[in-house]
C-alpha cells in the first residue's frame, strides 16, 4: 500500500493518493497532499476551504456544491477555483475519499 510520508508521519494513500483513513487527517498532513497535487505552500484561505469540505462530508456524506463552499468560509464565490484551481484536488488534500464518477462527471463539464 502506498504511504505518504510527513514529516516524522507516514499515512496510507490508494494508488491515486487519497487518504485510506480519513481520521489520518491533519494540517501536516494536508501540505504533504498540497506538495504531492503540485500546490504549494497551503494558506489560511486554502486550509478554511479544506476544513469546511472536510465537515460537509462527515455530515452529509457527499461532495458540497461549491458555491456554498465559499459562502460559508466568507470567500469570494468562485474561491475553490481560484484557490485550487481543480476542485477535485482540493477535495483530495482536505483527505475525503475519492468522488464518484457523477461528481467528476460534473466538476469536469464545460462552463
Amino acid at each position: 500500500m502506498p504511504q505518504l510520508v510527513c514529516g516524522n508521519e507516514r499515512v496510507n494513500v490508494d494508488e491515486d493518493g487519497y487518504l485510506i483513513n480519513a481520521d489520518n487527517w491533519n494540517e501536516n498532513v494536508a501540505q504533504a497532499l498540497a506538495d504531492q497535487e503540485g500546490i504549494g505552500e497551503l494558506t489560511p484561505e486554502q486550509m478554511g476551504v479544506l476544513k469546511f469540505m472536510r465537515t460537509y462530508y462527515a455530515n452529509y456524506q457527499s461532495f458540497p456544491i461549491l458555491g456554498s463552499v465559499c459562502r460559508h468560509v466568507h470567500q469570494p464565490r468562485e474561491c475553490v477555483n481560484e484557490e485550487f484551481i481543480d476542485p477535485l484536488k482540493a477535495w483530495k488534500i482536505a483527505g475525503r475519499p475519492e468522488p464518484v464518477d457523477e461528481v467528476v462527471s460534473y466538476l469536469k463539464r464545460p462552463v
